[in-house]
Parts: structure tokens; sequence; C-alpha cells
């Protein structure tokens, strides 16, 4: 099922080892180039298998690739199983995979995107980490990074979707944070601001503090390695949304009333 390249390496490993899926493009990417060239073993996890294959061959090390979709589990518990017997249990798990699509309410044909963005964004992170819990609990360490988003601290116009699936992520991840206290398995929470990626090139509007990939992704990865369970990154954001967090809603509903919005479309 695994799909390897390059060579193994000998000795001793020191690097990680890191489950990371939406690996074909944008943050998942960064990190994949991140992680590979700090001499990380990956299995890396994408719906694309052409973008996926183009990453894995363009990295150096030895890595497994897997084609599958975060809403299908039964391939998510493939692809785990068979990392883990390649090259063990990792150390850090990243449900990276995610979308993001305008949408309203008031539009019936947009209801599939609501659900696909809602499973993708919310249901896909719990089918992410649902084969790794035990076996990390029974090794007594490791870490689960679950990537949700600013915009799900408040909700946006014109992404009610969106909003809706990373609010529901952070809520979750506190959720299995404070399940897995005392486990030694570490839950962490990513928000990361606006990152120049595929996802956001198309967004019709300013993007403040926005972040390369490639920077963004050694931010993520210095915030892993940390002892901190939430981060906002960059740090402008962070201020950002604590005070978003602060305004009465007359005052935020005026704001975000005259923001600009992503289009409609479809996944």
């Amino acid at each position: 099922m695994s799909e390897p390249s390059g060579s193994a390496a000998t000795g001793a490993r020191a690097a990680p080892v890191v489950f990371l899926t939406g690996a074909s493009t944008g943050i998942g990417e960064a990190l994949a180039r991140h992680y590979a060239a700090a001499g990380a073993t990956l299995g890396l996890v994408a719906r694309r298998g052409d973008l996926l294959h183009r990453v894995r061959d363009s990295l150096p090390g030895s890595h497994h690739s897997y084609v599958a979709d975060v809403r299908d589990a039964k391939a998510l518990q493939q692809a785990a199983a068979d990392f883990m017997q390649r090259a063990g249990l990792p150390d850090v798990v990243i449900g990276n995979a995610g979308v993001s699509v305008g949408t309203l309410t008031g539009e019936q044909e947009d209801l599939p995107a609501f659900e696909a963005v809602i499973d993708i964004n919310v249901l896909g992170l719990v089918r992410t980490f649902a084969p790794f819990v035990k076996p990390m609990q029974a090794r007594g360490r490791g870490t689960l990074v679950g990537v949700a988003s600013v915009a799900g601290i408040r909700g946006l116009p014109g992404a009610g979707a969106y909003s809706a699936s990373k609010a529901a992520a952070i809520s979750y991840l506190e959720s299995l944070r404070v399940e897995l206290r005392g486990s030694g398995v570490k839950v962490k929470t990513l928000c990361p601001g606006y990152i120049d990626t595929p996802m956001t090139e198309k967004n019709p509007y300013p993007m403040p503090f926005m972040l390369e990939a490639a920077d963004a992704a050694e931010r993520f990865a210095r915030f892993f390695d940390s002892r901190r369970s939430y981060a906002v990154i960059p740090w402008q954001m962070a201020v950002v949304a604590k005070l978003m967090r602060l305004l009465p809603d007359p005052v935020y509903d005026a704001l975000a009333a005259r923001s600009g919005r992503k289009p409609r479309g479809t996944l």
C-alpha cells in the first residue's frame, strides 16, 4: 500500500517520525519539506496522488506516501497501520488536511459544500488521530497536532462552513487534550493566520501579516516542539484574535459586515 522513496537512513535516528495529512500542497507540503530537511521519516497523506508523489519524490530521505481522503476512515486506518509497520509509531501526527470555500446558508445548492467542509475539517481530524491514540497512550508519549484557523475564533461572513468547522476543530482539540491529560500524549491546536498557499491565493480581500509557506512551517514546527498547547501564528494575528474575542457583538458585526468575502464555489 505504501509507496516509498529514497534510501533508508542508517544508524540511530534522532529526527522524528511524522505522519502528515494534506501533504500535497500548501502548509502540508511546506511542513513535509521542513521535516524532511531535518532528517525525519514521513508518512504523507493526500487525495491527489500526482501532487503527493511529486512532493514525496522531491524530498531528501526515505518516506512513505498514501493516497487517501480524510473522509475515508478505513483508508486512513490502513495507511496508519502500514506506516507504523514500516517506520514505527510516529512521534508527531499532524492533522492538516482542510478545505475552504465560500458558502451562503440561503443558497440551497451550497448545502453539499457545508457538509464537505465540516466533514473534512472536523471529522477528518478524528479519523486521522484515531489509529494513533491508543498506541501513543501505551507508549506514554507522542504529539497530536490539529490545524485549525483564526477563522474559528469568530464567524466570518460568507464563510459560515469554514468558520464553523474551525471553531468545532478548536473545541474538539481542547476536549481531546483534556481526555489525554496525564497520558504523556500531547494535543496541540494550531491556528494559522494568512499563509501564502493555493487556499488563500483566490481570496479577493486584503490578508494582513501573510507568511510565506516555508517561513510558516518553521514557526509551526517550533510550536509543535514547545510546551504550549495552543498557538496563533504569526504573533500579530494572535493580537488580532484576542481583540476579536473582546469586541462586543454590535461592534464586531459592523466591522465584519464590511470585510471581504470568499467567493462561493464547489468542492
